[in-house]
């Protein structure tokens, strides 16, 4: 197997006097040849689509992320409301705080499948796959009459999130190099309106008509998100598509066109080998890139002081501060306009850096360690609001600040993980989707356990110290990506998968 082209195919010419009455067989009478698109032009090149169609294409992907997120957060300011209601007035900080981390655990699992089965059958398949599972985790939430029943659904709906391991990876297929930040930023802002939506639209809802309806209007979102995708949304993925392209046509010793019924991608081998050569895959890149192992664990702690917040938000704001549920919900809008400032920013800047960088070193060097310098910025900046945050909550300090420094952790928090993304995709190519699943089942235990731990940390110490240790662990991993811009180039050299990006 080509391992820089994993299911690139060779294409043996055939005489189509060999084809059998059937089509079922041929013969090859000459030597192997690759296919690949016209580089004079094809209209099937994702690369050459029309940009307005293309960026229809990121707007349904936002669509999705919007809806992804808004059905995740929604339960977060009634989490505890929700605990109590199922098991019959008996509440659970833990049991609460699981309910809203077990879906990272989900996003966990569900990509160790999505991501390399897409590498094998397309993006398209694999994606309405998922689209349909999430909607029966969503409705097995919604008829559930236990804790353990919903905490499985919320994992079951995880588990069916195709959305952040895809959608970049769809991004990479579709745009060149310097345009994916951009794209990349228009999907990353949809969940950030949902996480805002869906917690200030929670607490009013749950108080009026009941928490299932929160989940019956998921169901609502996610079924039309299906609907828009099954009937508009293309094949964007390089390999499926010349798979199709061989499978469609050969050319035959005269240079006429034979039709062909029969595999000849002989590199891949038989469906199901192919199948486990792609789930192993994300291990094996995680394995030999020591690049994606350090960005991973960053990434993870960056990403889980989120869950850190949204888990503990609403207590403080209820105990601290007296406010009723229903308002509770509305403050985390102020994440969510600090994340859309941050998404601004790295709309103008992301591509606009990587040119200037780009041009500043060697010329037609594709470094992909220019996506970086905004990176730097967020991971310094973040684990010091951390703190702050704790200590604002500690002291009792005005509620307008503490909700400020909630607006600024969102703004540091994306500056810290977007780019990075992008990073990955442009370091990783053809395996982005691999390695975009490691970085999220990384970032997914991370969101799951930690909230477990800095919970008890902030009872047994107090908001104040025990949001300073979880702060100076972010601050711990902070150098990671100005090393990483430094000496990425140089390590990527080590790994198969990226010494050829």
């Amino acid at each position: 197997m080509d391992e820089s082209s994993p299911l690139l195919a060779r294409i043996s010419s055939v005489d189509s006097s060999k084809i059998s009455a059937d089509g079922s067989k041929m013969i090859p009478t000459h030597a192997n040849r690759r296919t690949d698109f016209d580089p004079a032009g094809d209209p099937d090149n994702p690369l050459e689509w029309k940009p307005a169609y293309k960026w229809g294409l990121v707007l349904l992907q936002a669509f999705i992320a919007f809806t992804v997120t808004f059905t995740c957060i929604s339960v977060v300011p009634v989490a505890s409301h929700i605990i109590k209601d199922i098991s019959g007035g008996e509440s659970s900080k833990s049991a609460s705080v699981l309910l809203v981390t077990i879906w990272e655990l989900g996003e966990a699992a569900g990509p160790l499948l999505i991501a390399p089965l897409s590498e094998v059958y397309g993006r398209y398949p694999i994606y309405n796959a998922a689209n349909i599972l999430f909607i029966m985790g969503i409705v097995i939430t919604a008829l559930s009459e236990s804790v353990g029943l919903l905490i499985f659904a919320r994992f079951l709906t995880g588990c069916a999130v195709a959305s952040n391991v895809l959608n970049p990876a769809i991004i990479g297929d579709i745009f060149v190099p310097e345009q994916r930040g951009s794209a990349m930023s228009i999907v990353m802002l949809a969940p950030l309106l949902g996480g805002a939506i869906g917690p200030a639209i929670a607490g009013a809802v749950a108080q009026s008509s009941g928490w299932r309806q929160i989940v019956w209007m998921s169901l609502i979102l996610a079924s039309s998100c299906e609907l828009l995708f099954f009937t508009l949304f293309p094949e964007t993925y390089k390999v499926t598509l010349l798979r199709r392209k061989a499978n469609r046509t050969c050319i035959d010793s005269t240079g006429g066109l034979a039709l062909a019924s029969a595999s000849i991608l002989k590199d891949v081998g038989e469906t199901e080998s192919a199948v486990l050569i792609a789930i192993a895959r994300p291990a094996k890149v995680f394995a030999s890139s020591f690049v994606l192992q350090v960005l991973s664990l960053y990434g993870s702690v960056m990403f889980s002081i989120f869950y850190v917040l949204s888990t503990s938000l609403p207590d403080i704001l209820q105990t601290k501060y007296d406010f009723p549920p229903a308002l509770v919900g509305t403050t985390f809008i102020s994440f969510s306009v600090g994340s859309i400032c941050s998404i601004i920013i790295c709309n103008t800047l992301i591509d606009r850096i990587y040119k200037h960088l780009q041009r500043q070193g060697e010329e037609d060097e594709h470094r992909p360690e220019n996506r970086l310098p905004l990176v730097i910025a967020g991971a310094f900046t973040l684990p010091l609001l951390v703190g702050l945050y704790g200590w604002i909550a500690e002291r009792h300090w005005p509620v307008e600040l503490l909700i400020l420094c909630v607006g600024l952790q969102g703004m540091a928090c994306i500056l810290a993980i977007v780019p990075m993304m992008s990073y990955v995709v442009d370091a990783f190519g053809l395996y982005s989707a691999s390695a975009l699943t490691a970085v999220l089942i990384s970032r997914c235990l991370m969101g799951t356990f930690l909230p477990l731990v800095a919970a008890p940390l902030a009872q047994m110490l107090g908001y104040g110290l025990g949001y300073t240790i979880v702060g100076a662990f972010c601050f711990a991993l902070a150098p990671i990506p100005a090393v990483v811009m430094r000496y990425g180039g140089t390590w990527r050299q080590y790994s198969k998968y990226t010494k050829a990006q």
